[in-house]
């Protein structure tokens, strides 16, 4: 018969035999936890926005980009009816110069303050990055962020412009976002469209609006891979080439892009956040996004054409002005 010792030993043993088991099965290895998907909550030091600071949630595309050139004091002593956002590149200046001796220029109607700011990256050729500076202490209506001026980075640059205009200017009462080689009809925009002597319009967005869905073709420019954008049809968006907004759509616009994935066709992308908004584009066929052949009867009837040269576009704005008094 075993001993009283020699029970109480082994019922010790059992004891401490148990313990090990259930801890072996209640606790894991080192090598399974360094396998395992667990979050660590990391202590993040707060980054307050003095102008956005009631974004909740994690920003998805943070925007975090400095603006290298600015002209922050634009609106403070005045309230723009209308911003023109341009976007452009460096090698433009015939373009830009152009446009301010044509339709852009700010000084063409008296009773209403207009704006015209050109959108710009950073070029890798630093020659270009100084020639832009140079341009923006003369004519003060550049403004450029750090990230790389590309065609890819579009949307980024049209992003810049309502981030511009919700912190620099956001009693705008209208933006306007359109490129270098477009021609503006102003009497039509302002006095048409927009109509200064009415109530200003909220959440109105207008252009020419596409109804689509993606390229898939990967030699085509607007190619939009399956895996960035999966579904079969685009939100209706208005064509890059000109669109028109109440000014109160920069801040939303600029606020929701920071939580959309980025897409780098940037008409679409704006359709997206749209979307996100509630706000459906209003069609006008007044924005045309093709070449049209020049017409003094033509030109009258549209707001917007495509694809005009600096050359072209002194030339009809000569003609336009000089003939306001014919009729068609």
């Amino acid at each position: 018969m075993p001993s009283k010792v020699s029970c109480l030993y082994l019922l010790t043993v059992v004891c401490w035999a148990s313990a090990l088991w259930y801890l072996s099965i209640t606790r894991p290895t080192s090598t399974y936890v360094s396998q395992m998907s667990i979050p660590i909550r990391k202590t993040v030091k707060s980054n307050k926005n003095a102008t956005f600071t009631n974004i909740r949630t994690r920003s998805l595309n943070p925007h975090a980009f400095e603006f290298v050139i600015n002209e922050p004091k634009k609106c403070e002593s005045i309230t723009p009816f209308l911003v023109i956002l341009i976007s452009t590149n460096h090698k433009e200046f015939d373009a830009r110069q152009a446009i301010r001796e044509t339709w852009g220029d700010e000084s063409t109607f008296t009773q209403i303050h207009i704006l015209t700011i050109f959108l710009l990256g950073w070029n890798s050729d630093d020659v270009l990055n100084q020639m832009v500076e140079q341009e923006s202490q003369i004519f003060h209506d550049i403004v450029v962020e750090n990230f790389i001026d590309s065609y890819h980075n579009l949307t980024l640059k049209t992003m810049m412009g309502m981030r511009w205009v919700a912190t620099f200017c956001p009693k705008a009462q209208y933006v306007m976002k359109t490129d270098s080689d477009i021609f503006v009809n102003m009497d039509n925009l302002i006095y048409k469209l927009l109509k200064p002597t009415t109530k200003p319009r909220r959440r109105y967005f207008t252009g020419y609006v596409i109804n689509g869905g993606p390229i898939r073709d990967m030699r085509s420019k607007w190619y939009m891979p399956r895996d960035v954008y999966p579904d079969s049809k685009y939100p209706p968006f208005c064509s890059g080439t000109g669109y028109v907004f109440s000014a109160d759509i920069a801040e939303l616009i600029y606020k929701t892009s920071l939580h959309t994935r980025l897409l780098h066709l940037e008409d679409v992308y704006v359709g997206l956040c749209l979307r996100k908004l509630g706000i459906h584009p209003y069609q006008n066929s007044g924005f045309n996004h093709w070449k049209m052949a020049y017409s003094l009867c033509r030109y009258r009837r549209v707001i917007t054409v495509h694809q005009i040269s600096p050359e072209e576009m002194h030339r009809i704005w000569n003609d336009m002005s000089s003939k306001k008094h014919l009729r068609c």
